[in-house]
C-alpha cells in the first residue's frame, strides 16, 4: 500500500523552478555577451546593452532566490532542512554507499528515499559552492564597469587573486558545469521516476510523493 506524502513545500518548488529559469537566461545571455551571435542592423537596437541588462537583472534574481532557499533550509520541513544535505549519520553513510552501488550498476535495488538521498545532498552542496563562485566571479566582472563604486568595493578584490581573463574563464566554465548538471539531473529524475514509480517527477510540481507504507515508518 502506498501513502501520499507532502514532501516539497511551495518555497522549495518555486526556488527550484526559478533557479532553472535563471540558469537558462543567464546561460543564453552570457554566451551572447562572450561571443555575440546576433547581428544588429542599427545602433538603436541596442542588442548587447539589452543582453547585459537582462543578464545582470537575472543575476540579482538568482542571488535573492539562493538566499530564500538557504533561509528555507532552516525554516522548512525535514525534507528541506540543511541537515538532509550531509550524510552525517551511520545510516545515511550506508544509504550513500548503496546509492553509489546502484548508479554504478553493481546493485539493482534503487535507493528509495522520501526526500533527498545522501548522494543528492552532497551534489547539491557542491552545486551551491559552484553557484557561489559563479556569483562572485560574475559580480567581479560587473565591477569593472563600476570603478570606485559599491560593486568595485565589494567584488574588486577578486582580481587580486585572479587575473581578469582567468576570472572570466572560471565564470564561463561554471556555466557549462551547471548546464551539464541540469541535463544529468533531468535524466536521473526520469530514470528514477520509471524505476521507483513513486511520483518523483510530479512531486516537483505538486509537492507529493507516493511511498510504500513500511518506508514511512
Amino acid at each position: 500500500m502506498q501513502n501520499k506524502i507532502y514532501v516539497w513545500e511551495v518555497p522549495v518548488r518555486l526556488t527550484h523552478w526559478l533557479n532553472f529559469i535563471c540558469l537558462l537566461v543567464l546561460s543564453f545571455t552570457g554566451i551572447y555577451i562572450s561571443s555575440p551571435f546576433i547581428t544588429a542592423i542599427s545602433s538603436e537596437q541596442y542588442i548587447m546593452g539589452w543582453m547585459r541588462f537582462i543578464h545582470f537583472v537575472t543575476a540579482y534574481v538568482f542571488v535573492v532566490n539562493l538566499v530564500i532557499r538557504m533561509y528555507w533550509s532552516f525554516s522548512g520541513n525535514k525534507y528541506a532542512t540543511w541537515r538532509s544535505l550531509f550524510p552525517f549519520s551511520n545510516e545515511q553513510i550506508t544509504k550513500l554507499f548503496r546509492q553509489m552501488s546502484f548508479y554504478a550498476l553493481i546493485s539493482r535495488k534503487p535507493p528509495h528515499e522520501i526526500g533527498h538521498t545522501p548522494l543528492a545532498g552532497i551534489v547539491y552542496s557542491l552545486l551551491l559552492v559552484l553557484c557561489g563562485f559563479s556569483v562572485l566571479t560574475g559580480f567581479a566582472l560587473y565591477s569593472l564597469s563600476n570603478h570606485g563604486g559599491i560593486m568595485d568595493l565589494m567584488f574588486g578584490w577578486v582580481f587580486s587573486i585572479f587575473t581578469i581573463p582567468v576570472t572570466r574563464l572560471i565564470h564561463h566554465l561554471i556555466m557549462w558545469l551547471l548546464l551539464y548538471f541540469a541535463i544529468l539531473h533531468v535524466y536521473i529524475v526520469l530514470f528514477l521516476n520509471s524505476v521507483e514509480k513513486n511520483g518523483i517527477l510530479g512531486s516537483i510540481f505538486d509537492g507529493y510523493k507516493f511511498v510504500e507504507t513500511e518506508k514511512t515508518k
